[in-house]
Formats: structure tokens, sequence, C-alpha cells
């Protein structure tokens, strides 16, 4: 919709306070990135990513750089790993989406209920919760969220133990409406957590590289689900309903969660100027 460049954008929306310096610190910043290809362990031996050729991945450093200086989101540590596609780089206007990796330790978690879940009813609960939520953001001053359905139903890889589902959720004020897809690696002792953000209009292309980004990543020998020692091992409080739920995310909140990745949103839908103007921007009165 907008045919701007990213440094113009920058200054007439207010997004970022940096200076000439900030920016050229950024720039050579950008310059020293190391994008990875093949075969990479993510975490203390944790997985293993195999890098699709479409692909090419950020180290842990790299990807901190990323997110917290270029898309300017809060620091986090949690962060393992960042995939994005080949032909795409942070600051292209256009960019269309990318994956981040990270690791919650919450136990192992019981896949029984997988056949037993009623999606339509729990995507009701989770529409409840949201609207709850709300209150909560409306007292710190941000725009309401509306999760609008699924945009690709639950399913669960038995066999693979991995789970994957698409939400559509609208922002207060914008016209295009948010992709998140959601993709979680059941292991021993945790989840691998694989999210996608980007637009709704980018569902398709997820969509058709969904297989390949399933396939790239496993637990190493020793953290998979198969490893499991109920003598030694914690289980997690809740099953597959509570990790689609969103349990493994409740310490953090749902405010958290979501404003985490607001640069990422941001660079998905460069022309969303409502979205940034009136839901990123806190409120001073």
């Amino acid at each position: 919709m907008f045919k701007l460049s990213l440094i113009f954008f920058y200054l007439i929306n207010g997004i970022f306070s940096q200076d000439n310096d900030e920016m050229k610190k950024i720039n050579e910043g950008l310059s020293k990135l190391k994008y990875q290809s093949g075969k990479v362990t993510i975490g203390d031996k944790l997985a293993t990513i195999t890098i699709p050729d479409k692909f090419k991945f950020l180290g842990k450093e790299d990807t901190r750089f990323v997110l917290e200086k270029v898309w300017n989101n809060p620091p986090n540590d949690g962060n393992l790993g960042l995939l994005m596609l080949k032909n795409e780089d942070p600051l292209n206007s256009t960019f269309s989406y990318a994956v981040t990796f990270s690791y919650s330790d919450e136990g192992y978690i019981k896949d029984d209920d997988a056949k037993e879940i009623n999606y339509d009813d729990l995507l009701k609960e989770m529409k409840s919760d949201m609207n709850e939520a709300n209150e909560y953001r409306k007292k710190e001053g941000y725009g309401s969220l509306e999760l609008i359905g699924w945009a690709s139903k639950p399913f669960y890889d038995e066999k693979n133990k991995k789970l994957h589902w698409a939400k559509e959720i609208k922002f207060d004020g914008t016209e295009v409406n948010t992709l998140n897809y959601n993709i979680r690696i059941l292991g021993r002792k945790g989840v691998l957590v694989l999210n996608i953000i980007s637009d709704i209009d980018k569902l398709e292309i997820v969509k058709k590289d969904i297989d390949l980004i399933l396939a790239s990543t496993d637990f190493n020998d020793g953290n998979k689900y198969a490893d499991f020692n109920p003598s030694l091992d914690k289980v997690a409080a809740y099953g597959i309903g509570g990790l689609i739920a969103g349990k493994v995310l409740a310490k953090a909140g749902l405010l958290a969660i979501l404003l985490k990745f607001w640069k990422f949103i941001a660079l998905g839908a460069v022309a969303a100027f409502a979205f940034l103007k009136k839901f990123f921007t806190k409120k001073t009165d």
C-alpha cells in the first residue's frame, strides 16, 4: 500500500527515537550478522535445526540484536534463534515473516488428551480469556485485541510429537489482521516454541513452507519425548489443550507475549500506520 523508504517511515511515525549514530550502529551490526545454513544446534545441545535451502538462520546473539536493536523488542534472553527467508533481510519493507525459536522447560507434556479436544469449544474459551485480558490492556493504556478465530485449526502429529495451529488476531485500529502461527515440539523436559507472526494475508505463503519448517527441527538424543524418565522428570500440569490455550505462556501473560513481538509484526505489516500509531504508542494522558 505504501512505498516508503524505511528511514522516512521511521521519521513520520516516530517509531524510533534513534539519532544518526544509532542508525549507523544498527547498519554496522546488520553488516556483521552471521547467517547460517546446514545443521545448527540450539540451546545446550538441546535440539538441531537442519536449515531448509530457501531459509537462512541467525544464532542467539544475532537474533537478540535483530529483535531488540533493529525491531525494537524488549530485552529477552530466551530467544535461541531466528529463521527467515534467504532472499529477505530484517530491514526489507516487504518482509514477509520469520520464525523465532525458544524453549520452555515446563516439563513433560502428556498428549493423551489430543484426540478428545473440541477445538471449537477451546476457541470460545480462548476468546473469553482474551476479552478478560483486554480489560488489563486498557488499564495499561494499550488498544484491545480480538481473536477472530482459527486461521488454521490445531493439528497434532502424534508420531513426531509436533503440534501446530494458527490464529487470526485483530488489533484495535488496524485494517489488516495479524497472523499468529504457532508450532510446538514436545520433548522430554519441555517444549520447543516456534512462533511465526505476520499479516493474515501471508497465511498461504506460510502454509506452503510449514512442512519444511516442521521437518527442520528435532530434539537431540537425550532430550526427545521418548527419553522421558518418570522417575527423574517432572510432568507439566497441562496437556495439549492447555498448550494451545497458552498455559505455557501464562506466567508472562498475554500482554507481555504480544508486546514482545510488536516490532516484528510492524515490519510484517509496514503499511499499517494506524496499527503502529494507535496500538503501539502508549497513552500518556
